[in-house]
């Protein structure tokens, strides 16, 4: 048994598949609810005004077919069953009687008094078609006419009505001959009805019916009605195969549909799921012999409203209940809608295929690039009622991809597709011209838009009316693609390609001429663009009083590299140094620096303020001797005409570490510039060193907390043990070019 639809009850579980073999994505369904789903009751009345619930139905004895007409007309029944062909519509030779309407109503045809069957009683109600010959001219001037032309009036209007019937699996075409004198009736007059007892149907079934004449006269009448079971007459004590049938019941929990059989303990009967197509056969979904009681559970993905249950005693000629509850559930109704596609077939025509039928219309229309609705072209394809599965025809002359077909239900656009979107490619920007023709030639154009149909040559502001004479001459020269015509009008799709380049042209130029500016005001300001992405320049100086001293040094000059800074030391430049010595090196770099727009900071510690006091006070270094590499002491022969002058203001900072010198101790002539405490003034430090406005103020503290964490602990070890040897450190991420 297949998986998908469970079974639950005294026999276990059991499950079916899916619609379409297990597939999803377009059977998906819409929000589940809960519902109850009643058993549909038809009645076919031959009254229209009569209550489509009745209590009981007349029986007919006996198994022969019969037919009576009503007062003033004749009828016969031919003997046995004739073949059902229509054949071609012919004009009528004169008056003569068709069918004009048809009705039905259910009957019992009983063999016994409680062996009967379901029977269909059919009424044809016949009038009078075509007219007779007017009098000749000579009987208008009072000649005695001839008895002969008299004749006709006073004889019999015949016709052979064909009457057919089917219901799955019975097919039936019954002749009746009926005739009327025909001095009786006037043309289009109603004469009567002759009613045809009975074509046998089974329960639940669905009974089409048709009515001609031979040689038709016009188009047939048709009738289709669905019978009530066994549960929607009072049929129990008539039909012995209701006696015993399961009855079924259909209810909703959620998103599950669940099939209730009333069967009782061990009784064994089929049931059938299947589509009901009304075009061509049913076809068939799942099939299963089982044995009650049964609780069938369906996925609400499976729901269509063409979807009907049967089911049958597993007995010799039993009566089959066939019940279809989800003609009107609008979950059915959406997951029919999600499995519809549109296809097409070359060379011009497409299908519309749903496994249901659909009540709906198709329309062409013409989708634009970038959007918008798809406007609807009413030639060449006029609004028109959509057969399912069954190949319709485009009259177009060209396909074009911005073509599409639209199919709607109930005024509700239900699909849209642009059929040559695979084989031409995307959408293109054509415009679509409307050429209506006139008498002597006089055409007027004009082009589709989303405002509606603007004429070529007019002064809407509309892009169709600023190229309308450019649009005449691509038409006139043939560089557009026809798409259907007629006598009257004819569909042209015109390329736009061209216009849409020549109009950005001006802003291509604007736009190259604005990129030109820009690339010389980079090549103008290249240096002072390279300088920023490198980061602002920064040359420490300080004492190198001891090994301690330095590796604190070392350490803030590493973590103000992990800052957009470039750091500059004599710790990371000894090979330099060596080689030019502290005061020429110390020039270059002071120089370098300060035209980059740099800063020189001052780093104080004891003995740097012991080598200013002594400078400010003998104007030569200390007669203590300083070693090869201490470019502070060489640097005050420039650094203090800087201040003394007035020019440190913006290129010099001081700075000095907590616990090692208190702020009063730095000379009064340096406080000229900010002076801050490491690491206690650590973001106002920075906020000085980078270039103003980089970083926002909570950007600036993260990272103060970042070089607080690595100065800190060289900080604390200096502080505990003053003048410990240790050699410098100086972390990899800054470059060194010396050693």
């Amino acid at each position: 048994m297949p998986t998908g639809l469970g079974l639950s009850g005294s026999r276990g579980t059991v499950s079916a598949p899916p619609f379409g073999g297990g597939r999803t994505g377009p059977w998906a369904l819409v929000s589940p609810g809960t519902w109850k789903m009643p058993v549909p009751l038809f009645l076919l009345s031959l009254a229209l005004g009569r209550s489509p619930m009745v209590l009981s139905l007349e029986k007919l004895m006996g198994p022969q077919d019969t037919a009576r007409c009503s007062p003033g007309l004749s009828c016969h029944l031919w003997d046995g069953d004739v073949l059902c062909l229509p054949g071609s519509i012919v004009s009528a030779p004169g008056p003569v009687l068709v069918p004009t309407r048809l009705q039905t109503e259910l009957v019992l045809r009983c063999h016994q008094e409680t062996d009967c069957d379901l029977c269909v009683r059919v009424a044809i109600h016949l009038a009078v078609h075509g007219h007779w010959e007017e009098p000749k001219d000579e009987d208008k001037l009072g000649i005695a006419a001839d008895p002969e032309l008299e004749e006709p009036r006073n004889a019999f209007l015949q016709a052979q009505v064909v009457l057919s019937f089917q219901a799955y699996p019975t097919a039936r075409c019954v002749l009746l001959e009926v005739q009327v004198r025909a001095a009786l009736v006037r043309p289009g007059q109603s004469v009567g009805s002759v009613v045809f007892d009975c074509f046998e149907a089974a329960l639940g079934a669905e009974v089409r019916l048709w009515s001609y004449t031979q040689p038709r006269y016009q188009k047939e009448l048709n009738l289709t009605q669905q019978l009530p079971d066994c549960k929607g007459l009072e049929v129990r004590d008539s039909i012995q195969s209701c006696w015993a049938l399961p009855w079924l019941s259909v209810s909703a929990d959620g998103d599950d549909v669940h099939l209730v059989l009333d069967v009782s303990e061990e009784q064994h009967f089929g049931l059938s799921l299947y589509w009901n197509h009304v075009q061509g056969p049913t076809k068939p979904w799942w099939h299963s012999n089982l044995t009650g009681p049964q609780n069938i559970t369906l996925n609400h993905t499976d729901l269509f409203p063409c979807l009907c249950i049967q089911v049958w005693p597993l007995e010799p000629d039993s009566v089959r209940t066939s019940l279809c509850p989800f003609r009107e559930d609008p979950r059915a109704q959406g997951n029919l809608w999600r499995a519809a596609r549109l296809r097409l077939l070359p060379p011009r025509g497409w299908q519309l295929n749903a496994p249901c039928s659909l009540l709906a219309e198709a329309t062409l229309c013409w989708q634009a690039p970038g959007g918008g609705p798809c406007q609807s072209l009413v030639p060449p394809l006029s609004r028109t009622n959509v057969t399912v599965n069954k190949t319709l025809e485009l009259p177009l002359l060209n396909a074009h991809p911005n073509l599409c077909v639209q199919v709607s239900s109930w005024e509700k656009l239900q699909l849209q597709e642009c059929l040559w979107a695979d084989s031409l490619g995307a959408l293109k920007d054509d415009m679509l011209l409307v050429e209506t023709r006139g008498p002597q030639d006089n055409r007027s154009l004009c082009a589709l838009e989303p405002s509606g149909c603007t004429p070529l040559l007019s002064r809407a502001s509309t892009r169709a009316a600023h190229l309308g004479e450019q649009l005449l001459q691509d038409l006139q020269s043939g560089q557009c693609l026809q798409l259907w015509e007629d006598d009257l009008r004819a569909l042209w799709a015109c390329p736009m390609d061209k216009y849409v380049h020549q109009r950005w042209a001006l802003v291509w130029l604007a736009c190259l001429l604005l990129a030109s500016v820009l690339f010389l005001l980079f090549l103008f300001k290249k240096d002072h663009v390279k300088a920023a992405a490198k980061g602002r320049a920064a040359l420490l100086l300080y004492s190198a009083e001891d090994s301690g001293f330095e590796r604190l040094v070392g350490a803030l000059a590493s973590a103000l590299c992990q800052l957009p800074l470039r750091v500059v030391v004599d710790l990371w430049s000894r090979r330099e140094l060596s080689a030019q010595g502290p005061l020429a090196w110390f020039h270059a770099q002071r120089h370098q620096t300060l035209q980059d727009g740099g800063v020189v900071v001052l780093l104080f510690s004891p003995g740097a303020v012991a080598l200013c006091h002594e400078w400010l006070q003998d104007g030569a270094a200390a007669s203590a001797p300083q070693g090869p590499h201490d470019a502070f002491a060489a640097s005050l022969s420039c650094v203090l005409p800087d201040f003394l002058q007035g020019r440190a203001p913006g290129r010099y900072v001081g700075a000095y570490f907590d616990g090692l010198l208190h702020s009063e101790a730095v000379p009064a002539l340096f406080r000229s510039v900010p002076v801050f405490s490491l690491p206690s003034q650590l973001p106002d430090f920075l906020g000085t060193l980078q270039r103003p406005g980089s970083p926002r103020p909570g950007r600036l503290r993260e990272r103060a907390k970042q070089v607080s964490r690595v100065l800190q602990p060289s900080l604390d070890l200096l502080l505990q043990a003053p003048g410990a040897p240790g050699a410098p450190g100086y972390p990899g991420d800054c470059t060194r070019d010396g050693t």
